[in-house]
C-alpha cells in the first residue's frame, strides 16, 4: 500500500467556452491548459486513458465516482507521446492499494505535466456535454481566474480542422517485439507488419505480438516507397487524435499505397479507419460528443453477434460515401454509426473501436488473429 500525504495541491478551476464554471481541488501538475472537454464512461483504466495519444488536445472527464485507488505503473503506459491535456474527476482516492502500483495518480500526472481537477460534479458536467456537445474548456491549477479561463476557452482552436497526428507520431522508425504482460510465451513472430504511427497505443502492438506479428513502427509522414522498402506482409493504420480530414497528406499516402499494392492487407483502427475511408473516396463527420468508454455495443452484421467494445473517437465515417466497393461489417448500436467496414474485393478492413481495449472488454481481440491470418496468406510462398 502506498500512503499519500494529500492528493491535492490547492484550488482549481475548469471553465467552458459557454461560460459555465466548475470549481474544485487541483492535483497533478501545476499548470493551465486548454482542450476539448469530453467524457469517458470506463470504470477502470485511468492511466491508460491519460496516456493514450488519441486524447491529444482534450480534457477528459471520467464518469466513474472515484479514481486513483490502484495507482500507476510503467507497464500500463500507452505511450510516452503527448496525450490528454488534463483530467477531471469526482473523487480522488487518498490511498493506493494494488500489487502493481509504483506511484500515485497525482505523482504520475505531475511527472508528465498534466493537471487534474477533483471534487466537482462530474455528473452535471457530463449531462451538460451530452446536451450541448463537446466544447472547448480551460483548466488551471495555478490560480487563473474564471474570467481568464473562459476567455482562453473561447479563443481556443476547435477540434475540427486540427490534424494532430504528426504531433504525437514517433520521429524515427522502431521495431516492436514485446507481448502483453500476461502472455509470457507468445508464438514466434513469423510475419512482418509496418504500422503507421498516428498516435499508436502500445497495447495494439502487444496484441499483434501475442499472435505472432513482428512490427516495424514508422512515422506518420513515411512515404510509400519507404514502407514497401521494408517488405511488409501487410500495413496497419493506427489510432490517433484530431480531425482526419485535416490530414490530407496522410490520406494521399494511404491512397497511393492502396493503388500501388491492391493485394497488400491493410487494417485500420479508429483514426486509421477514418483515414482509410477518406483515401477510398469517402467522407467523415464530427460527432456531437463522441464515443469514449468501455461499454459500447457493436453488432457484427453477418452473424448478428454483439460485442461490447472500447471506443475513443470524435469523428465517424459516412458509409454511403464509399460506394459499392465497401460493405458494412459492424454497426454501433448506440447511434447506428459505422463501427467497421471491409472492401469487397480486397484485403482491406477497418474498425471504429479499439479491439485491444486497455481499458475495456476483450470481445473483439479476435480481429488481431484474423489480420495475422491475412498477413500469413501474403507471406506464404
Amino acid at each position: 500500500m502506498l500512503e499519500s500525504k494529500t492528493p491535492y495541491s490547492g484550488d482549481a478551476v475548469l471553465a467552458l467556452a459557454d461560460g459555465r464554471v466548475f470549481r474544485g481541488r487541483g492535483f497533478g501538475a501545476k499548470a493551465t491548459t486548454v482542450g476539448e472537454v469530453v467524457f469517458n464512461t470506463s470504470l477502470a483504466g485511468y492511466q491508460e486513458i491519460v496516456t493514450d495519444p488519441s486524447y491529444r488536445g482534450q480534457l477528459v472527464c471520467l464518469t466513474v465516482s472515484e479514481v486513483g485507488n490502484v495507482g500507476c505503473n510503467a507497464m500500463d503506459e500507452e505511450s510516452r507521446a503527448p496525450a490528454a491535456e488534463g483530467l477531471i474527476v469526482r473523487a480522488l482516492s487518498p490511498v493506493v492499494s494494488n500489487w502493481r502500483a509504483e506511484t500515485s495518480l497525482p505523482e504520475f500526472l505531475a511527472s508528465r505535466g498534466i493537471p487534474g481537477i477533483a471534487e466537482i460534479d462530474t455528473r452535471a458536467l457530463t449531462r451538460h456535454l451530452r446536451q450541448c456537445g463537446a466544447i472547448m474548456g480551460a483548466l488551471s491549477t495555478e490560480g487563473k481566474s474564471a474570467d481568464e479561463l473562459v476567455a482562453m476557452a473561447r479563443n481556443a482552436e476547435p477540434m475540427e480542422g486540427r490534424g494532430l497526428a504528426h504531433e504525437v507520431s514517433t520521429p524515427v522508425p522502431y521495431t516492436w517485439d514485446e507481448p502483453s504482460w500476461d502472455v509470457p510465451s507468445p508464438p514466434p513472430a513469423d510475419v512482418h507488419m509496418v504500422a503507421f504511427d498516428y498516435g499508436i497505443k502500445r497495447n495494439i502492438l502487444r496484441r499483434f505480438r501475442d499472435v505472432g506479428v513482428r512490427t516495424t513502427v514508422v512515422p506518420s509522414r513515411t512515404t510509400v516507397d519507404e514502407v514497401l522498402g521494408l517488405r511488409p506482409d501487410g500495413v496497419f493504420l493506427s489510432n490517433g487524435p484530431g480531425d482526419p480530414a485535416a490530414l490530407q497528406d496522410v490520406v494521399g499516402t494511404i491512397r497511393e499505397l492502396l493503388d500501388q499494392r491492391p493485394e497488400l492487407p491493410v487494417f485500420g483502427i479508429c483514426l486509421g479507419h477514418q483515414l482509410m475511408c477518406l483515401a477510398l473516396g469517402g467522407r467523415t463527420f464530427k460527432l456531437k460528443f463522441g464515443h469514449h468508454g468501455g461499454n459500447h455495443p457493436v453488432r457484427e452484421e453477418t452473424t448478428e453477434r454483439v460485442e461490447i467494445t472500447a471506443q475513443n473517437h470524435g469523428f465517424a465515417a459516412v458509409l454511403e460515401s464509399l460506394g459499392d466497393g465497401a460493405c458494412l461489417t459492424h454497426l454501433n448500436l448506440f447511434d447506428q454509426t459505422v463501427a467497421g467496414l471491409r472492401m469487397r474485393e480486397r484485403p482491406v478492413m477497418g474498425v471504429q473501436y479499439h479491439p485491444e481495449a486497455s481499458p475495456g472488454p476483450h470481445d473483439a481481440q479476435h480481429l488481431f488473429q484474423e489480420f495475422a491470418g491475412w498477413l500469413r496468406q501474403t507471406a506464404a510462398p
